[in-house]
């Protein structure tokens, strides 16, 4: 078990984390504060900001955002010269503990939160012990301030063991975008992955729960629809305009009306619509931006060609063009099976009650799922981990929280489940 001294650390820290949520790209205080707690660790390698990215990042912030999150941390006391490897909002760092020849296994953890303002009940803990968000209108509502924790526990636990080989410890920006893991894949750190573990906290399971090989992941990815139609006096001419507004509409409608696909579960969401001007004219533009899923990738790539078909038939049918822009998102993703064993025996011993994927399936997507993918091309293994954390509220709400002790669950399977991979692999 982690030791209580270790215990304390990794929970002021979570706290301090949660205190000052950061969005995609935006994590300038967060990734100081781990950087601060790795080299207190003292790992062999450290690699940060731009060091961990390669030049390509999906979805960037604009400036005016990326300087807003930098003068936060200003504020907060980060040095300047701790920002500097995050300049242009190239976040996150990578620890690499060398512990003689072995296996290289890697860990990798999220850190960013999302545009979600905190509850502030009197019964909501964060609130109630003094460490909600300082930042309004964002939050850690999924946990990444317990997994950016579990990170460096983990980090200390190994330091610590008799592990032979290389850990890496990838400290993710961006999860909630699904933007952070793809600039990971291209910069040469993978290449050389025997094994990679993935973790999430919370998942509306007890405390002591753990789900060896979440793999349920739906495919993910979001787009966008700008309508452009004519504008006319809505008294006088209206018969002179195209409405882009009812283009939106009529798609928005049909958009749910799309056939699921037989093979799989299939998602879309508008999930922001705007347009118009004023309550007298016909309005010339409009926009949706939306997502889709699938339980495969293959079935996502289904739904995005009918929402195409959709936005496409909508704008035609009002006298509209329609200009149609999907992401780069998320892929599906399997967990290996003598790796999901591995972390099986391993929670069994601790005393976990063992879930499968489909009892305490995530239903959401990761792009972990591209750094699994990667390290399997490259003829490794990989599992994505799910750790019980007794939340009452659901994630991505205002009263998401968690019983701090799930940090400790996880840190003491992952630290095990590495040693006993570094063994199998030897």
């Amino acid at each position: 078990m982690a030791t209580q001294n270790v215990d304390s650390r990794l929970i002021r820290l979570r706290r301090d984390l949660h205190r000052h949520p950061e969005p995609c790209w935006g994590e300038f205080y967060t990734t100081a504060r781990i950087v601060d707690e790795l080299e207190e660790i003292g790992v062999d390698e450290l690699y940060v900001g731009r060091e961990i990215h390669t030049d390509k990042r999906l979805r960037p912030p604009e400036q005016d955002e990326l300087e807003r999150a930098r003068e936060r941390a200003l504020e907060a006391g980060v040095d300047t010269d701790r920002l500097e490897p995050l300049e242009d909002g190239y976040t996150g760092a990578m620890a690499v503990l060398e512990q003689g020849d072995g296996p290289t296994i890697g860990l990798r953890v999220d850190i960013d939160a999302l545009p979600q303002e905190e509850a502030d009940d009197s019964d909501h803990q964060p609130a109630a012990e003094g460490f909600r968000s300082q930042h309004e209108g964002l939050m850690h509502a999924c946990g990444h301030d317990a997994h950016a924790s579990i990170g460096v526990g983990v980090l200390e636990a190994i330091r610590n063991s008799d592990f032979e080989g290389t850990l890496k410890v990838i400290f993710q920006p961006g999860e909630e975008k699904g933007a952070g893991a793809a600039s990971i894949v291209g910069s040469g750190h993978l290449e050389n992955v025997d094994a990679l573990l993935a973790v999430h906290v919370g998942l509306d399971q007890e405390l002591g729960t753990v789900i060896p090989g979440i793999d349920s992941f739906l495919a993910i990815n979001g787009f966008t629809a700008e309508f452009t139609g004519a504008p006319a006096h809505a008294g006088n001419n209206p018969h002179d305009g195209n409405n882009a507004l009812h283009a939106m509409a009529t798609a928005i409608e049909n958009l749910y009306g799309i056939p699921r696909h037989a093979d799989g579960a299939s998602r879309v969401n508008a999930g922001r619509a705007e347009g118009g001007t004023v309550m007298n004219t016909i309005p010339e533009s409009a926009s949706i931006t939306g997502e889709v899923r699938g339980e495969t990738t293959e079935i996502r790539e289904y739904m995005e060609a009918r929402v195409e078909d959709v936005l496409r038939g909508a704008a035609t049918v009002h006298g509209c063009a329609v200009d149609v822009n999907f992401m780069d998102g998320a892929p599906s993703a399997e967990c290996d099976e003598e790796l999901v064993e591995t972390v099986t025996d391993v929670a069994i011993r601790q005393g976990a009650t063992i879930l499968k994927d489909s009892d305490g399936a995530l239903g959401g997507s990761e792009d972990a799922t591209r750094l699994m993918q990667k390290v399997q091309r490259e003829g490794g293994t990989a599992t994505y981990i799910g750790i019980g954390g007794g939340n009452e509220h659901g994630h991505h709400t205002a009263r998401f929280d968690i019983d701090e002790d799930a940090i400790f669950t996880a840190v003491d399977v992952l630290t095990e489940a590495i040693c006993s991979t570094e063994m199998s692999l030897s």
